[in-house]
């Protein structure tokens, strides 16, 4: 087998106590409302490198500084959804600029605003996700009809 066959390799051993993992992790789901799927890993396996990661978000992101956070919530939804990040991650944010007072209108325009730059493709990836989070109906239609969706 090469290096890069997909055989399981040895469990990495945690570098931080639980206790301080989790007292971390807390500490960053009360500052940004939400925890990734990573984050939660990271703490337990490598917590330096989240904490040295998380400064970074901070400094760029959480700390208060010149932009609101409502502000900064509708630009990580518009940016996400151009990066096609993972519909939990564009989901924990909308969720976190909903919990801010945001109204779905204002977030689904904000991921409008991916339309003329990243096209129609990338639009669809972050208004699935949003339709999915705000329960968004749409109507059908009473002619047939081939629809889309996936059988």
């Amino acid at each position: 087998m090469s290096e890069h066959d997909s055989a399981p390799g040895p469990a990495l051993e945690a570098t931080a106590p639980e206790d301080e993992a989790l007292e971390y992790v807390n500490a960053m789901a009360r500052t940004r409302g939400y925890v990734l799927p990573y984050h939660k890993l990271m703490a337990k396996a490598d917590l330096p490198v989240l904490k040295a990661a998380n400064g970074l978000i901070s400094a760029a992101y959480t700390d208060e500084r010149r932009l609101s956070q409502v502000t900064k919530e509708l630009i990580f939804i518009t940016t996400l959804t151009v990066m096609r990040a993972s519909a939990g991650h564009i989901a924990s944010h909308i969720r976190v600029a909903l919990d801010l007072g945001v109204s779905p209108e204002e977030i689904l325009e904000a991921i409008e605003i991916t339309l003329p730059e990243a096209g129609v493709v990338t639009f669809q990836h972050g208004f699935s996700v949003w339709a999915d989070v705000v329960g968004a109906e749409g109507v059908e239609p009473t002619v047939a009809v081939h629809d889309g969706s996936a059988q």
